[in-house]
Parts: structure tokens; sequence; C-alpha cells
């Protein structure tokens, strides 16, 4: 009995634990005319999140990063690493980098989970003050 206890104990923790989590995919609306524009998967590689770029949707109007500088320059936006080295710091991640592939610059980043379904991206320079926010919703 105390076995089946603890075990569900167990599983309904780890379920909250990782609805509290940002590891997931993603859709990211655009800045300036509110369109979906592609999902981005957040995942865990050694205990840091990154994101890539795993669908472009119809609105989409940028395919390849031809801003980009260095091995991203003219690669396709699909299976391009965007987001990189976020820290868990309480509730937020950062002390990361986010790459905007408009332009090809990266920024400093910190993301928070607003809901288990929304996620706030702020990207900026140097002082989190500098910057911008877009919120994510996550893919059902």
């Amino acid at each position: 009995m105390i076995k089946q206890f603890l075990f569900a104990f167990f599983i309904m923790n780890a379920s909250y634990l990782l609805a509290q989590s940002p590891v997931g995919v993603w859709k990211n609306l655009d800045d300036e005319d509110g369109k979906e524009k592609s999902h981005i998967e957040i995942y865990e590689q050694n205990g840091t999140l990154r994101g890539k770029v795993i669908k472009l949707l119809p609105a989409a109007t940028i395919t390849k990063c031809n801003a980009c500088t260095g091995a991203n320059k003219g690669k396709s936006l699909v299976g391009m690493d965007i987001l990189w080295d976020l820290k868990k710091s309480g509730k937020t991640w950062d002390s990361g980098q986010i790459m905007d592939p408009k332009n090809g610059k990266i920024y400093d980043c910190k993301i928070e989970l607003k809901s288990t379904d929304k996620l706030n991206v702020r990207g900026y320079m140097g002082v989190s003050m500098f910057g911008r926010t877009q919120t994510w919703y996550r893919v059902k």
C-alpha cells in the first residue's frame, strides 16, 4: 500500500515538474504583423536549454538566414539553433543568447514561463531593460 502511494505521489509530482518546464515545442508570432511564423523546439543539452526551428509556417517570410554570418550564412532556418546556453535561475532561464534570423544579430536572452502554455522570451543587449519581449505559445 505504501509503495503504491509513493508511486502515485511521485508520478503526480513528476508531471507537475514537467509542466513547469519550457522544454517542448513553441510557436512564435511576428512582432510586426502578429502572424505565426515558426515552431521552435526547446530542449535540454548538457544542463542548458537550447532552441531550434523545426517548422516554418505559411506566414514565414524568411526561410534562410541570409543575414547570418559564419557557418549559418545562407542556411535554412529549419534545423538551426536560434536559442542557446540558457541556465535555470529561480523562475527564469537566463545568461543565454538568441539569434534574430531577420538581421542575423545575436542578443543576450532570458525566458520565463508565464503559464504552462505561455513563454516570455526576452532578447536584449547588455542590460535586460534595453530589449524586447515576445510571447511564444506552446504547440499542443
